[in-house]
């Protein structure tokens, strides 16, 4: 990836989408007060709302994007993905889904995170854009395969076409997960080699996010797969982590726009 500091705020762009709009924002720059700082994109977390609305504003200017047609859902760890033609009028998001696809030009996707992982996706062959939200609840239920399917039967995306990136999230060295994540991941999977890893000393699991949504989305024929490597818990300081943080903590933005 390619770290950008444009005035204040810092963001991160993927190598492979030079000439996309588009930006995985760091929580530096904006104007929300500790433990929330400083550039929360986070609504329900307890933010001052209008600190969060002007860190909205920020972020958008900074990547040349009409704030008025950005569209965004409320994330419920889910493998929900949406159609977007616009935003809804009078309400900030579209749908309870954790994954959005579009082919509308000046049109901006944008979502929160916080530990669990971005996925962005580009065909420039059909000029049709994604994004989704992929924890591990979403991970093993397949959000990332849904909003490529979706692409595919919206607007007759081939896999093969769809240019994909795994944004920042936490990392395979330090997501600890309990045994029923592993049980979901081997259902999911067929497998747990090369997903989860055992501490040699006391036999805990440690999740990788990164290698598991890379896995489902080679399977659904996606060949093209940029991955960032950055983990918001050892990158604290540039990224909000709700496990580094104990909760008490904001949530960085995501940005994707033809």
């Amino acid at each position: 990836m390619n770290r950008i500091h444009n005035d204040k705020l810092v963001y991160y762009q993927f190598t492979q989408w030079s000439g996309l709009a588009h930006g995985i924002f760091t929580r530096c720059g904006g104007v929300s007060q500790s433990p929330w700082a400083s550039l929360n994109m986070g609504g329900n977390v307890g933010d001052d709302p209008k600190a969060v609305r002007h860190n909205h504003e920020l972020m958008y200017t900074t990547l040349g994007v009409d704030d008025s047609r950005a569209c965004s859902v409320w994330q419920i760890h889910s493998a929900d993905t949406v159609l977007v033609d616009g935003p809804v009028r009078g309400r900030r998001w579209l749908a309870l889904a954790d994954g959005m696809v579009t082919d509308q030009p000046g049109v901006p996707l944008s979502m929160r995170f916080a530990d669990c992982t971005p996925l962005l996706f580009y065909d420039p062959v059909q000029g049709v854009i994604g994004m989704a939200h992929a924890g591990w609840r979403g991970t093993v239920q397949g959000i990332g395969v849904n909003t490529v399917r979706l692409m595919a039967q919206s607007y007759g995306c081939k896999p093969a076409n769809i240019q994909a990136a795994i944004g920042p999230s936490i990392g395979p060295e330090r997501y600890q997960v309990g045994e029923e994540v592993v049980a979901a991941v081997n259902e999911h999977f067929g497998s747990i080699d090369g997903l989860i890893r055992r501490d040699p000393a006391d036999g805990t699991a440690y999740l990788d996010l990164w290698a598991a949504n890379r896995l489902d989305l080679e399977r659904a024929g996606v060949g093209q797969i940029e991955i960032a490597g950055l983990c918001t818990v050892e990158n604290n300081h540039e990224f909000f982590s709700h496990r580094a943080e104990k909760g008490r903590t904001g949530r960085f933005g995501a940005v994707i726009c033809l």
